[in-house]
């Protein structure tokens, strides 16, 4: 990994009429021509995405979104994309115009208070057009949070952004300057943790996956150890071990035999069960998991995929956990699979929604879906409870988490929808 993945950054969202220079306002801040500009109404046509450091804020993605005003023919497909920007945003800058202001923009306001999200109000081409107290006062009655800038001054470049980022540490939600643990929580300084992982065909070329190599750095960062080892050879390693290690974590498709190389009285658990607990809301992922035991043949189930990638011959999220599912069913469910941002409006014809880890997409984008499956009466997990779920050994994986593990205890379920009493004593 080379550079900070957009995930881990925070997402700045650019709202604002067509052509009161949204795109030149991101071109300024970036410091170099990312977004076409042009007089002409609409020239943005879909989000425009732009990774850059901001000093001393970090790591953020900035995305440039068509004008929700927008009127041409493509104007419904546009405005969709953008409104899906509010789950995204961890602050959003609305840019508008000097002395203009009304329903739209209180739209926008709205709209990302009923998100949660901050605002930072960007009074833009203020070299041509006068700013009055007034405007600026009713601006303020809407956010105190208020930029003046001039996106096509360059000269006056490093004040206007300076005022930006004054404003965006000042608006930015508690701890998005620093990454929720992984597993620093869980191994303490100079602890051991082991991480299993499978080097096999849908192992990248030449590198780890993300959610193994964020593990390791946040292991690194809490001045633990890490051993990194393949299933293969993860007993015969063990064995040599002068010390027990404070937590074994593995990749799901191996969850069976490390759970059975691993004494019962060292806890172990799976990435993708730390990126539930990381990136959305492990709680929920384990409720949702009771509704696997009550499945029926012509059941509809949701696998939705953060990334877009080459589905290969046994793919987990395609392939294996249909199978799985199926199997515990004992007759035919019907799978959808939805990947990257295309995430359905509406679930409520499924019966289950099973999601990836969620390496690619911010917590904020995570806890809305899972808040969209709740609103449609519609259970969710992700795919490393529902694996543990379906092998039986959910129990046993969660024991890290004892909240999680509360609440599975209370629902009584694993793959047949019974609990088992041997897992969890």
């Amino acid at each position: 990994m080379r550079k900070t993945p957009k995930a881990l950054r925070l997402q700045i969202g650019i709202f604002g009429r067509t052509n009161v220079g949204k795109s030149s306002f991101l071109n300024m801040v970036a410091g170099q021509d990312v977004a076409i500009t042009s007089p002409v109404a609409g020239t943005t046509t879909d989000i425009v995405e732009k990774s850059m450091e901001l000093l001393p804020i970090g790591p953020v993605v900035l995305l440039d979104t068509a004008g929700m005003d927008d009127t041409s023919e493509l104007s419904g497909q546009r405005t969709n994309r953008a409104r899906k920007i509010f789950s995204r945003a961890d602050v959003i800058c609305i840019v508008v115009e000097p002395g203009i202001w009304n329903e739209y923009e209180d739209n926008i306001i709205s709209e990302a208070a009923a998100n949660g999200v901050p605002v930072i109000a960007v009074v833009n081409k203020i070299d041509a057009m006068e700013v009055t107290g007034p405007f600026l006062e009713a601006v303020r009655r809407k956010t105190r949070h208020v930029v003046l800038v001039s996106s096509t001054d360059q000269s006056g470049r490093d004040r206007y952004v300076d005022a930006l980022k004054k404003s965006l540490i000042d608006v930015c939600p508690e701890g998005i300057l620093s990454s929720a643990p992984l597993i620093s929580d869980l191994v303490p300084s100079g602890g051991l943790a082991v991480l299993v992982v499978p080097i096999d065909l849908e192992a990248p070329k030449g590198r780890l996956i993300l959610p193994q190599v964020q593990t390791i750095r946040d292991a690194l960062d809490n001045d633990s150890m890490v051993l990194v080892v393949k299933e293969r050879e993860y007993r015969m390693v063990y064995e040599t071990l002068k010390r027990e290690p404070d937590l074994v974590v593995c990749d799901s498709q191996v969850v069976l035999k490390v759970v059975a190389d691993t004494p019962r009285n060292v806890k172990c658990t799976t990435f993708s069960i730390l990126m539930a607990r990381h990136r959305s809301d492990l709680n929920e992922m384990v409720r949702g998991a009771a509704e696997i035991a009550k499945l029926r043949p012509g059941d509809r189930v949701l696998i939705a995929e953060a990334c877009s990638h080459h589905a290969l011959e046994d793919d987990i999220g395609r392939v294996k956990i249909p199978r799985w599912l199926r199997q515990h069913t004992g007759g035919d469910i019907k799978v959808d699979v939805c990947s990257g941002r295309d995430y359905p409006d509406d679930l409520s014809s499924y019966r289950l929604v099973v999601h990836c880890g969620g390496c690619m997409l911010t917590r904020r984008e995570m806890l809305h879906r899972v808040r969209m499956a709740k609103e449609a009466g519609v259970s969710v997990t992700n795919y490393g409870v529902c694996i543990a779920c379906t092998q039986g050994v959910l129990g046993r994986v969660l024991e890290a988490f004892p909240a999680a593990l509360d609440i599975y205890n209370r629902n009584g379920h694993d793959a047949k929808g019974v609990l088992n009493e041997q897992e969890t004593r």
